[in-house]
């Protein structure tokens, strides 16, 4: 199949490969947006699960954080398998984070221990294909500890025992004092064989610019890979112009997918602010067509 993600039905959608996503996403040229939501917390609102929430205001992918591919919990949601039932709800692709978590790492805080089913490992990747999980984030948590060697190691794993797509990269430090962005990190990703890498947004790290962001994507995309841009820091909670601002930021540097963590209200972003960014990024003839498009479609 080859269609944007921008024009794709729900019926689309379950029909896709992993490639053919890839490519629905290339295709849509910088108008893709990642929702990310905390399963644990609980939702922002009664009876209607943040993942729904987020592709009402506009989400085309939804990521799903803390969530442990070995007991499924999502709270609110009461059902035997989570994965399966929130594609049935939204008709999006969903995917989790799974963290390369390294023993005596050099932290500059105090790290917490993750549990087997949020680290990223054979089994783990086994589990999140077994549930029908779309892609993969390699990444680190606050006082995580993940560093980007860890995530470089994890990524032929990744690639070896699950069969989605796979993105790496880091939205924040994780807990340490290693440099967030670096060129030779970040195309070491695509060698380990990465479909896509995350940076964090410009004005949303400290040091990230423009400038070097620009350069990076551009040797991604030139590689074939999916570029995400990041906003991790609670920033998704800012005021609609700031959104608007990083919207139009990501567009000139020329990322493929525009990201939103889950630092709001109810552990996801604030949905005016997906609502704003979409505008942004596709207008309201795009954002209002797929605000109303039904599922059964």
């Amino acid at each position: 199949m080859k269609k944007r993600l921008l024009s794709c039905t729900a019926s689309d959608i379950r029909k896709m490969s992993a490639s053919d996503l890839k490519n629905s996403i290339i295709a849509s040229e910088s108008r893709t947006i990642l929702g990310e939501t905390v399963v644990t917390a609980a939702p922002l609102f009664e009876d209607v699960t943040n993942a729904e929430v987020m592709s009402a205001f506009g989400a085309d992918l939804l990521l799903l954080n803390e969530y442990d591919v070995f007991t499924k919990y999502i709270n609110g949601l009461d059902e035997a398998e989570p994965i399966k039932y929130i594609k049935h709800l939204t008709g999006k692709p969903v995917g989790i984070n799974l963290e390369p978590v390294e023993e005596n790492v050099d932290s500059v805080e105090d790290l917490i221990t993750l549990p087997a089913g949020r680290r990223a490992t054979k089994e783990a990747f086994e589990e999140a294909a077994r549930q029908g999980v779309d892609f993969i984030l390699l990444t680190g948590n606050p006082a995580t500890g993940v560093s980007n060697a860890g995530i470089m190691a994890s990524i032929e794993v990744a690639k070896k025992y699950f069969n989605g797509l796979v993105f790496a990269g880091k939205m924040h430090a994780a807990g340490l004092s290693e440099k967030i962005l670096s060129e030779e990190v970040i195309l070491g990703f695509m060698d380990r064989g990465a479909d896509g890498v995350l940076i964090p947004a410009v004005g949303t790290a400290p040091g990230i610019g423009e400038a070097e962001s620009s350069a990076i994507v551009a040797k991604v995309k030139a590689r074939g890979g999916i570029t995400i841009s990041a906003v991790g820091t609670s920033q998704e909670s800012a005021d609609a112009d700031t959104i608007r601002q990083i919207g139009l930021c990501n567009k000139r540097i020329g990322f493929d997918v525009h990201h939103l963590g889950d630092g709001g209200y109810g552990r996801v972003p604030d949905p005016d602010n997906l609502m704003a960014l979409s505008i942004c990024i596709r207008g309201k003839r795009h954002t209002y067509m797929k605000m109303s498009r039904s599922l059964n479609r």
